[in-house]
């Protein structure tokens, strides 16, 4: 089987289950299986995105001004994570000695969430966007930071013979031989953290009270409208994977060198 026919059955496979999901929230929603104050129907979900939206003219678009206001906060967390991941993990990551040194702690700090280093946060920035902004960055920077770490050190020893008998300093090696080397690892890590970034912004905007979906979504939970609700998760899903969509794509064209039908 071609790879082109195993992705559009993967594709067909994976329509097919989303049908019978929303199948299944149909029944449990019209049968009156879960009450309508916590399961909305299908029909009621879409009608909140659509006024939500502004789709149909009948709604104040208020949950695309939130989108936006929490798109923003992703990317630009995102971007602050990647820049300073790749930063310092190429540091670590040319020097066998700092990262004998480093590795220990970092793999300490990695599994700390982010979430925890919020009461730390508010106290420093207080409750506002820039706490938001700080932990969206600091959580997203990790992926990145120990991909980039692994594929700076997984560059060919001969490559760093040949660099050191070229006499190139630590900057030519790192943008000439390191950065191409460690490109997969560090696209790999920079897809997660666009994830890790989106999650975060979420939580923050919940506890710090800042307009985003997060804060939509929270406050449709306390008023019990559940298709407010709904329509908010949906937009986060589709979010989260438009987002990952886009960087999968841009990961194929830049590394389309590695291809040997390239």
């Amino acid at each position: 089987m071609t790879a082109t026919r195993q992705h559009a059955r993967a594709l067909l496979e994976s329509g097919a289950l989303l049908a019978a999901l929303l199948a299944l929230w149909w029944a449990a929603s019209h049968a009156g299986w879960v009450s309508r104050v916590f399961l909305p129907t299908p029909e009621a979900a879409l009608a909140s995105l659509g006024d939500g939206l502004n789709l149909t003219g009948k709604g104040g678009g208020e949950l695309a001004a939130f989108t936006l206001q929490t798109l923003q906060r992703m990317l630009l967390g995102w971007l602050l994570a990647s820049a300073a991941g790749i930063a310092l993990g190429a540091l670590i990551g040319i020097s066998t000695k700092a990262r004998a040194w480093l590795q220990p702690m970092l793999e300490f700090v990695r599994p700390l969430p982010a979430s925890a280093i919020m009461p730390l946060a508010i106290s420093i920035f207080g409750l506002g966007g820039g706490m938001v902004l700080f932990v969206v960055a600091f959580g997203a920077m990790w992926p990145v930071l120990l991909a980039t770490v692994h594929g700076f050190a997984s560059v060919e020893p001969r490559l760093r013979e040949v660099a050191a008998a070229l006499q190139m300093n630590d900057a030519a090696f790192i943008r000439k031989v390191g950065l191409p080397s460690a490109m997969p690892d560090i696209l790999a890590g920079m897809r997660l953290a666009m994830t890790v970034s989106l999650i975060v912004a979420v939580v923050g905007e919940m506890i710090a009270s800042q307009p985003g979906l997060g804060q939509a979504i929270l406050l449709a939970a306390r008023a019990f409208r559940a298709s407010d609700l709904f329509a908010g998760i949906a937009l986060l899903g589709a979010l989260g994977f438009a987002s990952n969509a886009v960087l999968a794509l841009a990961e194929r064209r830049l590394l389309r060198w590695q291809s040997p039908h390239s």
